[in-house]
């Protein structure tokens, strides 16, 4: 994608929007004495912050799969191999095993008659549903409770995202430089 620079404008007053810049490409029907070109999306009813982070996920998806295309010498990749759906949430697991049902909770009383809770919300207004609501969890063991040695190994992708890191500020100061 030919897109760079892409964000979100949130201001104080007014509907927010997402800008980009188009990098024109040759048979991409912008004329090519544009060097570039400011696309805007306005978004009267909410749904900017939905928006942008949706099209970050395709995008990094969409280039994670032209990478893994390139490393097997391919010239694009394979459409059918890119999975737009979302990995499921993370689950902690308990640290002890227990054959007894977890003790039921209490519910929260209210501080006051006039407090009412609302379902979280996206900024497009709709409402999420949340699995919390309809099945509570009993409340996790404090941090503090929790001992475990720790690691010794890098996290997965570590040497990646550093080597990543270095050469988009190598190529910062290159372009800084120009």
């Amino acid at each position: 994608m030919n897109l760079r620079d892409t964000h979100v404008d949130a201001p104080f007053f007014g509907a927010n929007s997402w800008t980009g810049i188009v990098e024109p490409v040759s048979g991409g029907n912008i004329p090519p004495h544009h060097a570039c070109v400011k696309l805007s999306m306005t978004f009267k009813d909410g749904g900017a912050f939905d928006f942008a982070s949706t099209y970050e996920r395709i995008k990094e998806t969409t280039a994670q799969a032209l990478e893994i295309a390139r490393e097997n010498g391919r010239q694009g990749p394979d459409v059918s191999d890119i999975t737009l759906e979302q990995l499921p949430a993370y689950e902690e697991v308990g640290t002890t095993i227990s054959s007894a049902p977890p003790p039921p909770l209490q519910q929260p009383s209210p501080i006051s008659p006039t407090v009412t809770q609302h379902a979280p919300q996206r900024d497009s207004g709709i409402t999420m549903s949340s699995d919390d609501e309809r099945h509570p969890k009993p409340p996790a063991a404090p941090v503090s409770d929790l001992h475990y040695p720790p690691p010794s190994d890098p996290p997965p992708g570590y040497e990646e995202v550093q080597q990543n890191s270095v050469a988009d500020n190598l190529e910062q100061r290159l372009r800084n430089q120009t």
